[in-house]
């Protein structure tokens, strides 16, 4: 048996961790998750993310958002990254598909791409390589991408109050990384599917619902389309 991983992807303030955490829910109220499990098709489900999937994570996060007197050069928090994806692949999410584990993971490799080379600059090449290294090859069966309006996510992030290192990079270097997002979705539409963030909190939800609906159905020969909507 093997799992799925499913990621949540989008600029700063796009919903992405909330609608995570609603899908996990949804899963569990529709009945999707006993049906999966009854038929075989998974074990269980878990959450995760990155930065900050396991213990060591933990400690990678707390370097790269919280706000520093020093500059952090942008090598080295591509390097960080990296760091904290290789010890998450290898230490957490690698286990956990083996274990038919159904994954909802908070970010994971078009961040990067987004981030630190659309936002950043740093080269395209050099970041597939390094993701390469760090993942093993291990790529998501399904990328969410909740699609918003750069300044409309920051205005949104602002609202809770203290904001990351990363919230506080200016306006520019967020529309960079919606354009990285956006060609990502481009690029790779098999495995990249864009979700309108700029709609309710609900309405997000019942996009992603639907969407997770059609692939269990499509990875399990499942003709049910049990708990959609």
């Amino acid at each position: 048996m093997h799992g799925k991983l499913i990621v949540f992807e989008g600029v700063e303030g796009c919903g992405k961790t909330t609608q995570l955490r609603r899908s996990q829910q949804w899963l569990v109220d529709s009945g999707w998750q006993a049906l999966l499990q009854a038929k075989g098709c998974l074990q269980h489900l878990v959450t995760t993310r990155e930065p900050g999937g396991t213990a060591l994570g933990l400690q990678v996060r707390q370097l790269l958002l919280e706000p520093s007197t020093e500059v952090m050069q942008s090598r080295a928090e591509l390097l960080l990254y990296a760091a904290d994806r290789a010890q998450h692949v290898e230490g957490y999410l690698k286990p956990q598909l083996h274990q038919g584990a159904l994954l909802l993971c908070d970010r994971y490799t078009d961040s990067t791409i987004a981030y630190q080379g659309y936002g950043r600059g740093i080269d395209l090449n050099l970041i597939a390589q390094l993701n390469a290294i760090a993942t093993d090859g291990l790529e998501s069966d399904l990328t969410l991408w909740l699609d918003l309006d750069a300044a409309t996510g920051l205005a949104r992030t602002r609202q809770r109050g203290t904001i990351d290192r990363i919230e506080q990079a200016d306006l520019s270097f967020h529309q960079r990384v919606q354009q990285g997002f956006t060609e990502l979705a481009a690029r790779y539409p098999q495995r990249i599917t864009r979700i309108d963030a700029s709609q309710t909190e609900a309405n997000v939800a019942e996009q992603i619902q639907k969407v997770l609906s059609q692939q269990f159905a499509k990875w399990y020969g499942l003709e049910s389309r049990k708990g959609e909507g």
